[in-house]
């Protein structure tokens, strides 16, 4: 971090961020009310410095509840001025108006309300700020640093003591139990002595003795425990002693063997015991100093997690560093680009000049194109009107052909009707005719049984004889018979739903003409409604193609850095039934179609129209879905500036699913997707 501040001593001209003193909680506030003012030096010799001034007599107060920068902030007399006139508020809006010159008021959070209306939003960083934490930050890790070396000088002091105490005890105990030793093996080589002499007088005594024998073994062997267990707790390294101790069991095992021995064995083994005893009494306390080691450990694992992280911010601010000059050649790189096109667009201007001209030219010969216009349009006036005139004829003439049709059906239904009733008369007549014989033959049969004699009929009445007919009445019913015998044949069976039926088709018919009428209407509005939605659309269509084109043009520019691009509607002179054609030049090439153009180009391209598209309608939120993995480095540069221009234009908000590493450097937030199974 202070390589990265940039702090080293006996800098000719340090910069005068790094002679403040600002509290916790400032640094925003400073940064924003002072900026790049800050990193001028104190010294009058540097080329941009802070000169020493007397303090300003008769200025204006601050306003009421702000508190000035002097009586906060601690550093050199040169900013004394500048700080008197600056003050600390939580809104000063409203105060703005009523600041005098050179007065200044700034929030906790970064907002500046300056005298002449400038004003900054609370949360804009600046580098001044930026600096001031990370100055604040330094001086903190230094204060921790060296509050850290002291605790960890303190615990090595502390652990060397408990090491030293260690080894000290080690060496006492190794002493004593050489001098145990020694004494063990004194009094084996007396008691064995003593055991030969008495060993005929103290067989009686085996079994008491070696009862208490049996005890104090116990209570060696319970003292020695714990004895073990406190050696284990002092440290790890008193194991020697352990195994001294051990050994020294082992011995008093074998002298177990001998009881007669096993009282004076008792005796010296307590002695030893009651010196490792005072030994181990003696001994500093190994829990304090343990505890002591895990405390200094634990600060010292903490100072190393800083010093981690501190690290980390360290690399992180360096490739910020590396980026931020990457993107400085890159700006050097693209100012003599646009120097050079330029000059190319001087040329351009002259030849946009002459086209201009030929264009007047132009505009002066279709002067007379209205009129000319204006003639065929009255002309076409004239056709519409006879057409309309000659339209209206005919629908009347249709209309007098339709009201005839009518009438005729009408008559035909009226014939058949006549027809129908003609046929039921000759049926009826028939069929008296037929009663009339059945009864004549009754009748004659009757008159055969009581007279004797066969009856004649009567006369035929006189409307079966014609005047001036002489023919016998019997031919002539026998004619007339035939006659209507013929017709009923040919007029078929009587069908006695007739009169219903031409009634259901007469309603038939008149809904069908009523649904013919109504067809007819809504026909002739639909057509009027189609071609009124074809005129909107082909309007519509044409002011957004305009507006669309028009965006095109100028991303594209932006896109290739030069150049020049426009749509075309293609195949057709309605605007609805055209086809759409891309033409694209990008600097130093033909006018093409999108197709004769490279991937990466043809990418640029696409890109351009559907933020032009995007333009006309723009969302909250618009999703891009690896939209630069066809372009290089320098084309993915200008499609982030494209984007950024893009939110502060619309302010969408922008998700982009890249992998490009220039993409993901110039996004707000990042979010890495991984899946649980490869691929």
């Amino acid at each position: 971090l202070a390589e990265v501040l940039g702090v080293r001593d006996g800098e000719k001209w340090p910069r005068m961020v790094d002679q403040l003193e600002v509290p916790a909680g400032l640094e925003a506030a400073l940064g924003a009310a002072l900026g790049e003012e800050l990193d001028s030096a104190a010294d009058e010799g540097a080329a941009r410095h802070w000169r020493t001034l007397p303090v300003l007599a008769g200025v204006a107060a601050l306003p009421a509840g702000a508190q000035a920068f002097d009586a906060l902030v601690k550093g050199p007399a040169a900013l004394a001025r500048a700080l008197s006139q600056i003050g600390l508020v939580e809104e000063g809006a409203a105060f703005q108006a009523a600041l005098a010159p050179g007065q200044v008021l700034v929030s906790r959070e970064g907002a500046v309300w300056r005298w002449d209306g400038y004003t900054i939003k609370a949360g804009t960083p600046t580098a001044a700020a930026v600096r001031l934490q990370q100055r604040n930050r330094l001086a903190g890790l230094k204060r921790d640093l060296d509050a850290a070396t002291l605790d960890a000088t303190a615990a090595a002091s502390r652990l060397a003591a408990a090491e030293q105490a260690d080894r000290s005890a080690r060496q006492t105990a190794d002493i004593r139990a050489n001098t145990a030793r020694a004494e063990a093996q004194r009094a084996e080589q007396a008691a064995r002595l003593q055991a030969e002499q008495q060993e005929r007088t103290l067989r009686a005594e085996a079994d008491t003795a070696e009862r208490a024998a049996t005890e104090a073994e116990q209570q060696a062997r319970l003292a020695r425990r714990a004895a073990e267990q406190a050696l284990e707790q002092a440290a790890n390294t008193a194991r020697q002693l352990a195994a001294q101790a051990a050994d020294t069991s082992a011995k008093l095992a074998a002298v177990e063997q001998q009881t007669a021995r096993l009282a004076a064995e008792q005796d010296e083994a307590g002695m030893t015991l009651g010196g490792a005893h005072r030994a181990l009494a003696e001994l500093p306390d190994p829990v304090a100093g343990r505890a002591a080691m895990e405390q200094a450990r634990a600060r010292l694992a903490t100072l190393r997690q800083a010093e981690t992280a501190a690290r980390s911010e360290r690399e992180a601010l360096l490739r910020a560093a590396g980026g931020r000059a990457h993107r400085r050649r890159s700006i050097a790189a693209e100012r003599q680009d646009w120097t050079g096109r330029a000059h190319d667009a001087s040329g351009r201007v002259t030849d946009l000049a002459a086209r201009a001209e030929a264009a007047r030219r132009e505009r002066d010969m279709l002067t007379a194109a209205p009129d000319e216009i204006a003639t065929r349009w009255a002309a076409a006036i004239d056709t519409l009107e006879a057409a309309e005139a000659a339209h209206r004829a005919i629908a009347e003439s249709l209309s007098r052909a339709e009201t005839a049709a009518l009438m005729s059906d009408r008559a035909a239904r009226a014939a058949e009707a006549a027809l129908a009733a003609a046929r039921e008369r000759v049926v009826r007549v028939q069929g008296e005719a037929a009663q009339a014989e059945q009864a004549w033959g009754v009748v004659a049969e009757r008159i055969v049984e009581r007279l004797g004699a066969t009856p004649a009929l009567p006369d035929p009445p006189a409307e079966l004889f014609a005047e001036g007919d002489g023919l016998p009445v019997e031919d002539k019913a026998r004619r007339k018979l035939e006659r209507l015998q013929r017709e009923r044949e040919e007029m078929g069976p009587v069908n006695l739903r007739a009169e219903v039926e031409a009634e259901e088709i007469t309603t038939q018919v008149d809904l069908i003409v009523k649904e013919r009428g109504e067809l007819t209407t809504a026909i002739a509005k639909l057509r009027g409604s189609i071609g009124h939605l074809n005129r909107e659309g082909r309007e519509r269509l044409s002011a957004v193609f305009a507006e669309v084109d028009r965006h095109f043009q100028a991303l594209f520019s932006r896109m290739f850095g030069g150049g020049r691009a426009h749509l075309g509607l293609v195949g057709s002179d309605d605007p609805l039934e055209a086809g759409l054609e891309i033409y694209a030049q990008p600097p130093g090439k033909k006018l093409s179609t999108l197709s004769l153009l490279s991937g990466g180009e043809q990418a640029l391209t696409a890109l351009s129209l559907i933020f032009a598209v995007f333009r006309c309608n723009p969302a909250p939120v618009c999703v891009l879905d690896e939209v630069d993995a066809p372009l290089d480095d320098a084309n993915v540069e200008r499609f982030c500036l494209l984007l950024d221009d893009m939110v502060r234009e619309t302010g969408t908000r922008f998700m982009v699913v890249t992998h490009h590493p220039l993409t993901m450097a110039r996004m707000d937030r990042l979010y890495g997707v991984t899946m649980q199974e490869r691929g």
